[in-house]
């Protein structure tokens, strides 16, 4: 067969990452401790699929000839546009509105799973990454939004983050209330507005006011074009994010009755707390907005201090269920940033990406004898022990503990002829065998004590392997 000359590169596409089964193992770690907070309040478990038709995923993206601006799109066969999911609350409206007959009102769902954003990748910055959201649907008084935050808190206590975060809360409502108080009516305005707000944690007071009136430059030179708001029009909203109470409107009575559940519940303000600065970016925010900041401190790409940030927030968005239905639905929810939240953990010491732990390995040292050793990997699966039969086509046995070490086994089973005729098999346990082997020197006295390394009656192999620690460990915890 003649040998193809032409190899493609393998390489990702911008954007994107591998998994590594030690990474996906602490996710799935990290997953399992929020899901039972979840479940504790009563959420149920759905899934929606990846894809949704493009006019599902709403107003909230561009609106092009070829609707692939901000999200992944396809053209089905019928040719109607088709897209990756941009987050997973649009997909929610989309089902509560479609399954409206047979659902619970309210209606509590957490959802996990992958969105895909088409934009331009950075550090840090990924096209595909996993959120992980609750939300409540059909719930329109503030109690369900404090509900959300105390979720967020308790979730945060259950990853071993207390004392380390804090649940930011405002409304929407406020800020909108402050800023036709003050003049601004132009809803292009409105969201430079916002957006300069949101701001505050990187740029602080002053930066704000460059944002607020003409423009900001930062160290590169860059400029950001300003709201154009005059001197007074931006001061008073500067007041307001530092602390400033504004007159009293519909969304500071939701915050002050949102309060009063914190209190009564038990929330302080060290877990929860009233905070104008927090904003939000996506429009469909309707009311309350919170938002999880991790507070302890973290290096940057220029070696400086900084605060971890947010890991995930949400909000009320009372009018994206009514895109599909006539009448509005109110709905509260928040969404965790997976990955993100994860490499805050590692850098806590509060979840570990350490190698997973393999199969016990069976090697194969006679060929004719593949049933043989086939009939000892089923035993131990039987037995409940994660095992597997070295495929490889190598018969020496240095090569086969290679393979062993690289799949992090934590013991491998050997019967040549000599075992056989004893019934017995050799067991190693690599753990062991490795610890005893760094404190012996001499190569011959190590081949002479064979660390880590037992005969076993063949009958008793199982139940011997069982009970090696690192079997064990894994057997309790997958049992």
């Amino acid at each position: 067969m003649a040998k193809n000359t032409t190899l493609i590169e393998p390489r990702l596409p911008r954007g994107f990452i591998d998994s590594e089964p030690a990474d996906l193992a602490a996710i799935e770690q990290m997953v399992a401790r929020i899901r039972k907070v979840y479940e504790r309040y009563g959420f149920d478990h759905i899934q929606t699929p990846f894809l949704e038709y493009t006019e599902t995923l709403g107003k909230f993206l561009p609106d092009t000839d070829r609707p692939n601006a901000g999200v992944f799109s396809v053209q089905d066969d019928d040719e109607q546009w088709m897209s990756l999911r941009y987050d997973l609350t649009a997909p929610l409206a989309r089902y509560f509105a479609q399954n409206y007959q047979d659902l619970p009102k309210p209606f509590r769902s957490y959802r996990q799973g992958w969105v895909f954003r088409n934009e331009k990748p950075g550090p840090g910055r990924f096209r595909q990454f996993m959120q992980f959201d609750a939300d409540t649907v059909g719930a329109a008084g503030p109690e369900a939004d404090a509900e959300m935050c105390m979720m967020m808190a308790d979730t945060m206590d259950a990853l071993g983050l207390a004392g380390q975060y804090v649940v930011r809360v405002n409304n929407r409502k406020v800020l909108d209330g402050v800023m036709q108080a003050v003049g601004v009516t132009d809803e292009g305005q409105k969201l430079t507005v916002l957006r300069a707000i949101d701001k505050l944690d990187k740029f602080g007071p002053e930066g704000v006011r460059l944002l607020l009136g003409e423009g900001r430059k930062d160290e590169s030179g860059d400029f950001t074009e300003g709201a154009k708001l005059d001197v007074e029009q931006a001061e008073a909203i500067v007041d307001y994010v530092k602390g400033a109470k504004p007159g009293d409107n519909e969304g500071v009575a939701e915050l002050d009755a949102m309060q009063a559940l914190f209190t009564s519940a038990g929330y302080g303000p060290d877990r929860i707390r009233i905070d104008p600065s927090v904003v939000r970016g996506l429009e469909y925010y309707t009311g309350p907005v919170f938002e999880i900041e991790l507070t302890f401190k973290v290096q940057n790409e220029k070696g400086q201090d900084v605060v971890f940030g947010s890991v995930g927030g949400g909000g009320r968005y009372d009018g994206l269920v009514s895109r599909f239905r006539n009448e509005e639905t109110p709905a509260t929810g928040f969404s965790i940033g997976v990955s993100r939240l994860a490499s805050a953990l590692k850098l806590t010491g509060n979840l570990t990406s350490e190698p997973v732990t393999g199969p016990v390995v069976v090697t194969v040292m006679e060929k004719d004898r593949i049933a043989d050793y086939q009939q000892m990997v089923a035993e131990l699966r039987n037995a409940g022990i994660r095992a597997e039969l070295f495929l490889g086509s190598s018969r020496q046995m240095g090569k086969q503990m290679k393979y062993a070490d690289k799949r992090n086994a934590p013991a491998v089973v050997i019967q040549g002829s000599n075992e056989r005729e004893e019934g017995i098999v050799q067991i190693k346990d690599l753990a062991e065998g490795a610890e005893a082997a760094a404190s012996i020197t001499d190569n011959a006295a190590w081949k002479m004590e064979r660390p880590g390394q037992y005969s076993v009656p063949r009958g008793e192999m199982a139940e011997f392997v069982k009970r090696i620690p690192a079997v064990a460990a894994w057997t309790k915890a997958n049992g």
